[in-house]
């Protein structure tokens, strides 16, 4: 309990940044216009130097990389192989199965990081940039191939995932830092400490955009699909990541953040997604919402469990 305690206190400033943005959008404290532009800045500048910045300076070779990307990357595939086993059961629609199917495994990149540096610090960050580095690159991939065939728009290319996976500015970060790292470069002098100074705004900025694009009447109108994603993606996903953690001998740290990645809410570019693709957006711009709400207390729970 006292464990619970200590996560529910240390989660508590994320969730408090997240329900500043939200006012401030519901208040008009600042224009709507400027969450569109501090989003994409903070999605393509801060949060990419942050990774860049901290993975040029970590230690790497004591971490279970190999082991803990497995553990990830199973938890889940065996999620997406559930929930396409059951689709008939659903009884929903194509677009309403592909939010499903997305907030049930696409991470909130931005609530974990916050969540992984809050709770156990560099070291923390370290290993949820492995976590980014072989999650993202596959839910990317799953999600445009079920909305391509379940949603109402156009299919898209494997060529254009493939290069929109190159391009992704959270893939270009976790690459060149751990270029730089593991060439011996290390942290480039003169520029590395404006990398970190860029970095620091990414948390903050990109907490108060998560608030910002909540959206409670979607949450409330959402019905049971909210609840069917929630319960995958808030605790299947993460127990399933326990599971195959301590079938691949991960432990200790390595095996929390791992839990703690794939308990995260599902992230706002899934709206994006499912608008541009033909997917339920209004259902999913209510799961996001429901989970983002539900992640306090579910994050602290998932790792007391399974962490």
């Amino acid at each position: 309990m006292r464990q619970l305690v200590i996560v529910f206190t240390a989660l508590t400033p994320i969730f408090l940044l997240i329900l500043l943005g939200y006012l401030l959008r519901r208040r008009r404290f600042v224009d709507d216009a400027f969450w569109v532009p501090a989003e994409k800045l903070t999605y393509y500048v801060f949060f990419p130097l942050l990774l860049l910045d901290n993975l040029s300076r970590a230690t790497l070779g004591d971490l279970m990389v190999v082991p803990m990307g497995l553990s990830l990357v199973l938890a889940v595939l065996t999620t997406a192989a559930i929930l396409y086993a059951s689709r008939r059961h659903l009884k929903l629609d194509g677009p309403a199965f592909t939010s499903v199917f997305q907030g049930s495994v696409r991470p909130n990149t931005f609530v974990g990081l916050a969540a992984a540096a809050a709770l156990f610090g560099k070291p923390g960050v370290t290993l949820f940039a492995i976590g980014l580095a072989t999650v993202v690159p596959l839910v990317n991939v799953l999600c445009v191939v079920v909305l391509s065939r379940h949603g109402t728009g156009n299919g898209t290319s494997f060529r254009a995932v493939a290069l929109g996976i190159l391009r992704n500015p959270i893939i270009i970060g976790v690459a060149s830092g751990a270029a730089l790292n593991l060439t011996g470069i290390g942290r480039p002098p003169l520029i590395g400490p404006v990398f970190e100074i860029l970095g620091d705004a990414a948390l903050p900025m990109g907490l108060l955009a998560v608030g910002a694009g909540l959206d409670m009447a979607a949450a409330r109108a959402s019905g049971g699909a909210v609840l069917q994603s929630s319960v995958l993606k808030l605790l299947i996903v993460p127990g399933l990541t326990a599971l195959y953690g301590a079938a691949f001998g991960v432990h200790g740290l390595t095996l929390t953040v791992a839990v703690l990645f794939n308990s995260l809410p599902v992230a706002a570019s899934a709206y994006v997604l499912a608008r541009q693709m033909g997917g339920d957006s209004r259902l999913m711009a209510g799961m996001i919402t429901a989970q983002t709400v539900l992640a306090l207390p579910s994050i602290p729970l998932a790792l007391l469990l399974f962490g």
